[in-house]
């Protein structure tokens, strides 16, 4: 069967398609590519600076994190508004993804998401996009942040720019944590994969993020329950393994940038101080796990950024969209000079002569439902 596009439910410029995958032990396996199409209500205006376009169109590839989704419309519209083909991944057994019968988010090797990636990078190649040895830029969050390194250290060649918001490099705390744990978790995994780990219930991230606590997102608690997916044993082995692997070196060929709140405050009571930080990773550990993915890696922190620093206050985002901006200049576009139309607030219009920099990110707005 001939998979098509279709309008999504993100909106105006979205549309979605299914891509099956080779089945596992549960059954049929499928990913969810979404695409996005500025559909016109945001050209530039003639007084900004034009972009310079590659002679292929870059793409961007996004990846989400555990337990989570793609829902940030204004990524979308960052990429975009930068002349790149955004799309983003919803990985089997994860939102869209995710039929009766499977174990949500459930995998036991995350070389198992290499299907998921490469599908996508077909059906964008087949849509008319760059092809898959073109100019791509994967970006991941989370636990999708070290599946898309993994990825870029397994596919030379194949990655212009890797992008990461909060990636989970390491175990929480220290190398030491892995190390020890690993020896029990191998034992409990192989006799008993999907046996889920008896770990504290908080919902202290959920909290921080969701309009119906103390955040601004409205979040599907299909895809996004308030108390987080079980965490399985062969999972969790599956993530041990892939962060043993950053510990040895990925020597990447692509430069990376690293985005991270500036502190962490982990506990499982709740902490006003929660509002402001990571609750979620060490990123200390994760800044200093970076530097083993290759020789040309960024890390930027941002104070008072979240655990996914594109979901932080109006004012952080802005901080956040303006770096990105700035070094996607420099290992995008090839040349931290290049200008790039940054968006105006709501209503606004530059006044004549008004200089426009890439420094000048732009107040994005609140997403609704995805």
């Amino acid at each position: 069967m001939v998979q098509t596009w279709a309008p999504d439910l993100l909106g105006p410029g979205f549309t979605s398609r299914s891509l099956p995958l080779s089945e596992d032990d549960e059954g049929p396996v499928t990913a969810t590519l979404i695409r996005y199409r500025d559909p016109g209500r945001r050209r530039p205006s003639s007084r900004r600076t034009a972009r310079r376009r590659d002679p292929e169109q870059p793409v961007v590839l996004y990846v989400h994190g555990w337990t989570d989704y793609f829902h940030q419309r204004d990524l979308a519209r960052f990429w975009s508004d930068r002349g790149c083909a955004f799309h983003a991944l919803y990985l089997r057994k994860y939102g869209r993804s995710l039929r009766d019968g499977q174990t949500p988010g459930y995998v036991d090797d995350l070389r198992a998401y290499d299907e998921d990636i490469d599908a996508a990078l077909a059906a964008i190649a087949a849509d008319g996009g760059a092809a898959p040895s073109g100019p791509l830029v994967l970006m991941g969050h989370s636990t999708g942040g070290l599946v898309a390194s993994l990825w870029a250290a397994r596919h030379p060649g194949r990655v212009r720019a890797l992008v990461l918001n909060s990636p989970w490099l390491e175990a929480h705390g220290s190398a030491l944590v892995r190390t020890t744990t690993t020896p029990v978790l191998e034992q409990l995994a192989r006799r008993r994969p999907r046996t889920a780990l008896r770990l504290p219930a908080v919902d202290h991230y959920w909290r921080t993020l969701s309009d119906q606590a103390d955040g601004e997102w409205e979040l599907d608690p299909r895809w996004r329950p308030r108390f987080s997916f079980p965490v399985r044993a062969g999972w969790l082995r599956a993530v041990v393994a892939g962060q043993q692997t950053v510990a040895r070196g990925l020597d990447l060929d692509c430069p990376a940038l690293v985005l991270t709140s500036a502190r962490s405050v982990i506990s499982p009571r709740w902490n006003e101080r929660m509002r402001s930080a990571d609750c979620v990773l060490d990123v200390t550990t994760m800044a200093q796990r970076a530097l083993d993915l290759g020789p040309r890696v960024t890390v930027n922190r941002f104070e008072g950024a979240l655990h996914d620093v594109l979901l932080s206050p109006a004012r952080i985002r802005a901080a956040v969209y303006s770096a990105m901006d700035q070094w996607a200049q420099a290992y995008v576009f090839g040349s931290a000079a290049v200008a790039v139309p940054v968006l105006d607030p709501p209503g606004a219009d530059p006044s004549p002569g008004e200089a426009t920099t890439p420094a000048a990110a732009p107040p994005y707005r609140r997403s609704r439902r995805a």
